[in-house]
């Protein structure tokens, strides 16, 4: 098997979402995880996966990624529909995931950490340090708007913050031309500067024409980044709607609600 998902439609040039799931079911064992999941991303838009725990959040990231395979269902992304059977396969296909541990090797500098399991070489197999350095500066500059001098491509992971890190991270993923990426509760254990800090990476995603799903618990992190909100409930939708159909309190307000009551509402 190639690392490009299989594909088992004509592809198509024009499609109206990035990513679609269609009726996705998924279980382990007896346990209905995910029921009939109709889901979607549109282009150039970032869209709040909310869920307490349990409600089926990391089964459906891991069922886009190539974790898991559905029992049931269909996925389309960029209008033809796939299917994915690793990480591996997701990533060619272009979807990375930005967890909240990182994932960064802190010991190691800027520019290794970027090029890390993907390096540019040579026609001999060779590293090509200079290229990866220069690259890395241009990112560090452009792309991910680090202004500060006392940060270069040599500085070694573990003395940034938080939320520099979270930039490292999502900055590799646009280099590598994703076109969705996916925050897995970014902001989580950071100050509110450093949240900030995420919070304007997030947005960025959007100036690069690319799309996110952003994943969270924190309702006051996620509502300044995100487009659309969709609430997931014991492994069904509950509520999808737009931010500019509701306010942070309403939200909020509609949570608690779905909480006490199983409705969003």
């Amino acid at each position: 098997m190639s690392d490009s998902a299989a594909v088992t439609d004509k592809q198509t040039t024009e499609y109206d979402n990035l990513l679609e799931m269609r009726d996705v079911h998924k279980s382990f064992g007896h346990v209905n995880v995910l029921q009939g999941i109709n889901f979607h991303v549109g282009k150039c838009e970032i869209v709040a996966l909310v869920g307490d725990n349990g409600a089926g959040k990391s089964t459906l990231i891991k069922t886009i990624t190539g974790v898991h395979r559905p029992n049931k269902g269909e996925i389309y992304f960029k209008g033809k529909r796939i299917t994915i059977h690793s990480v591996a396969q997701s990533r060619a296909l272009g979807i990375e995931t930005v967890y909240q541990e990182r994932a960064l090797a802190d010991q190691q500098s800027m520019w290794r950490n970027m090029f890390a399991g993907r390096e540019i070489t040579n026609k001999l197999g060779i590293i090509n340090i200079k290229k990866e350095k220069l690259e890395t500066e241009r990112l560090l500059r452009d792309s991910m708007g680090f202004t500060s001098k006392a940060i270069t491509v040599d500085s070694q992971v573990m003395f940034l913050s938080g939320g520099e890190k979270q930039g490292v991270a999502i900055g590799r993923a646009l280099y590598f031309d994703a076109d969705l990426i996916i925050l897995d509760e970014p902001t989580m254990g950071l100050s509110l500067s450093e949240t900030k800090k995420v919070l304007d990476f997030t947005r960025s995603i959007k100036d690069h024409g690319k799309s996110a799903i952003f994943i969270s618990h924190n309702f006051y992190h996620i509502y300044p980044a995100a487009d659309r909100f969709v609430i997931l409930d014991r492994g069904k939708i509950a509520g999808d709607v737009r931010k500019s159909e509701i306010t942070q309190d309403d939200l909020v307000q509609k949570m608690e609600n779905l909480a006490r009551t199983g409705v969003f509402e």
